[in-house]
């Protein structure tokens, strides 16, 4: 009886151990572990090309639109790199994340049959790239992204912390209308929840959410370094809605939010839930008819959600969240510089 209970005790120790282990195996340990395996699988050449330093003005250097980028590209690694390049793009990223984000990346080539474009801005699904900035290290300062045509995401690690925008999803078509793919849409729920609110407010709440009866060309921010609208904020308050019609709101927000893997997802959902609901506002430029061109933004003190779907016969979707304060992490960096300094 005595040995039994030595062995229980003992399996319970082991238990014990692992989950701890487990426990200490934060998202930022994995983000930088994942980082290293990347890079020492690269030649010289390769990790010369993927790498800056982390206060490189390069890091702030990010677009959606095809052309040829820093970084080292999915075109120059060899299989056995691109799978590792995945694996860290993985850790940033949820299931949903890194299947919007493959998905979205082999719709360059129905662009390239469609088009059949030449040049250094060749439509090509391997003409995504990886760049780190600065050495990854679960405690240290550093970040890497992800950037190609209609992929840009960016996170920062300070300290353990991770930042994780500005982060944008783009589709072109944003239904494909022909072919053996006939039907797929990558981001149907960023298009279908956006609808769902502003059908779901009555004619008054419409008339006050839409701010524009032309709907807006693009994303307001675009690839900008800073997030920023001009003037006050516009369209529906939060405090306007009922309940059921605020969960649909927050549905918009957790779709987004829910791009990040779970750590970050967690806290991009905590960030709204703080958000005061009477500076909280849901804006719609276009026609409330589906199918037509349209825009839908979700405006907070915090952070920025906009969607549009103007381009190519309203056909070309765009849908970036932005975070006023801590895009690229600077507002982390700020914390952690006045915390060192003192």
């Amino acid at each position: 009886m005595k040995l039994s209970w030595l062995r229980v005790g003992a399996i319970l120790g082991a238990a014990l151990l692992l989950t701890a282990a487990y426990k200490r195996a934060e998202q930022a340990s994995v983000m930088s572990d994942a980082a290293n395996a990347f890079l020492n699988s690269l030649w010289a050449d390769q990790k010369a090309t993927a790498t800056y330093a982390f206060e490189d003005d390069q890091r702030f250097d990010w677009h959606f639109i095809p052309k040829l980028r820093k970084g080292l590209s999915f075109g120059s690694m060899a299989p056995h790199q691109k799978l590792l390049a995945m694996a860290l793009v993985s850790t940033g990223l949820s299931q949903q994340g890194v299947i919007k984000a493959t998905t979205i990346m082999s719709l360059d080539q129905v662009l390239l049959i469609q088009e059949g474009a030449a040049g250094p801005n060749r439509r090509d699904p391997e003409n995504y790239y990886i760049t780190i900035f600065g050495k990854p290290d679960p405690k240290g300062v550093w970040g890497f992204r992800l950037e190609g045509h209609h992929v840009a995401q960016n996170w920062t690690i300070v300290n353990g912390k991770i930042a994780d925008s500005p982060s944008f999803f783009g589709s072109n078509p944003a239904e494909i209308k022909t072919g053996p793919r006939k039907g797929l849409r990558v981001l149907a729920d960023e298009d279908d929840y956006g609808y769902a609110m502003i059908e779901a407010l009555t004619p008054e709440q419409q008339n006050t959410a839409v701010v524009d009866k032309t709907a807006l060309k693009d994303i307001i921010t675009g690839p900008s370094r800073k997030a920023s609208l001009a003037g006050q904020p516009n369209g529906l308050s939060a405090a306007k809605l009922t309940a059921p019609q605020y969960d649909k709101l927050m549905s918009i927000v957790e779709l987004y939010a829910g791009n990040m893997a779970s750590p970050m997802a967690e806290e991009r959902i905590a960030l709204a839930k703080k958000q005061p609901k009477d500076q909280t506002f849901f804006a719609w430029t276009g026609d409330v008819k589906r199918g037509g061109p349209h825009y839908y933004r979700v405006q907070t003190p915090a952070f920025l959600i906009e969607m549009d779907m103007t381009q190519d016969n309203s056909n070309h979707v765009h849908a970036v969240w932005r975070d006023y304060n801590n895009d690229f992490g600077l507002d982390t960096l700020k914390a952690h510089y006045e915390a060192s300094h003192k």
